[in-house]
């Protein structure tokens, strides 16, 4: 059956287990298939011969689909550069069963079958973006697939966060930090800081506190319309700092605002049609180990 998804990216962590045995099969098989596959330059010396290859960053021109063979944070990488070109991606997991990379190494070539030829799942994910404003201009701006996080670079001192919603004053506390998550990331760092799980594709984002001094501060859930500002109440060992996805940004500033809101593009990922987010809880979280249905 013709495939809409003729340009493949194939992308992987040269690292990882099985990574060897993996990549350069599925690189066979789709070009076994006729199609025209772009390998990552960090993995190219892992397939036989010569093969067409760019660096992550150049990947997007002209892929129509791009495979992820790795863990959930390659994916989260992939993410962040792809979704400015529209290139959805698929999973391929070589850790520990992941939220985001879903399809086992065994099951790889079927699914990817199955997709290519139209029968698969797809899902838009929220992509935040956030940005640093000092003094009237943007000192620095990322996106997070998962997750912006203000914490404090003191392990020791608590930070004083003001936060607004759309304009209108939230609350101020002292705490540790302050994660700000897409449905994506409910079952990341947010998860840990008792916030809430949220379903994949919802249109919301969660605001979870690190530690909070007050135990009165719970997390929050708020429309992904939603702008969140960020602001600071100085003191003598004020020192934080902004992450996104685990990817640090430069210090922050007392003075400084954090304006974090939905990005112009969300990111698409492509599921076999037996996914089933529920399961993969299941799993993850040792939830029902003694229940068969």
């Amino acid at each position: 059956m013709p495939t809409a998804f003729r340009n493949v990216a194939l992308i992987g962590k040269p690292d990882a287990e099985r990574i060897a045995e993996t990549l350069p099969a599925l690189y066979a098989h789709l070009r076994h298939r006729g199609l025209n596959v772009i390998v990552e330059s960090a993995c190219a010396n892992l397939i036989d011969g010569d093969c067409e290859n760019r660096p992550l960053h150049d990947m997007g021109d002209g892929s129509d689909l791009a495979i992820v063979v790795g863990g959930d944070g390659s994916l989260l990488s992939a993410a962040r550069i792809l979704a400015e070109h529209e290139v959805p991606l698929i999973g391929v997991n070589l850790g520990r069963l992941g939220f985001l990379v879903d399809i086992s190494p065994q099951m790889a070539i079927k699914s990817l079958d199955e997709i290519l030829d139209g029968r698969y799942r797809a899902e838009d994910r929220l992509l935040l973006q956030a940005r640093v404003e000092r003094n009237g201009r943007v000192v620095c701006e990322q996106t997070a697939v998962n997750e912006v996080v203000i914490h404090s670079w003191n392990s020791t001192s608590m930070i004083e966060i003001v936060t607004f919603i759309d304009g209108v004053f939230l609350n101020s506390q002292r705490s540790d930090g302050l994660i700000v998550s897409t449905p994506t990331g409910s079952t990341a760092y947010a998860l840990s800081g008792g916030g809430p799980i949220l379903y994949p594709t919802l249109n919301a984002m969660v605001l979870v506190p690190i530690n909070p001094h007050s135990l009165t501060n719970r997390p929050i859930v708020i429309d992904d319309d939603s702008v969140v500002e960020i602001a600071f109440r100085p003191s003598k060992q004020f020192r934080a700092r902004l992450a996104c996805d685990n990817v640090p940004l430069p210090d922050v500033e007392p003075e400084d605002r954090i304006r974090i809101a939905r990005a112009p593009r969300p990111f698409r990922i492509l599921h076999p049609l037996n996914h089933d987010f529920f399961e993969i809880l299941r799993v993850k979280l040792n939830w029902s180990s003694g229940y068969r249905s």
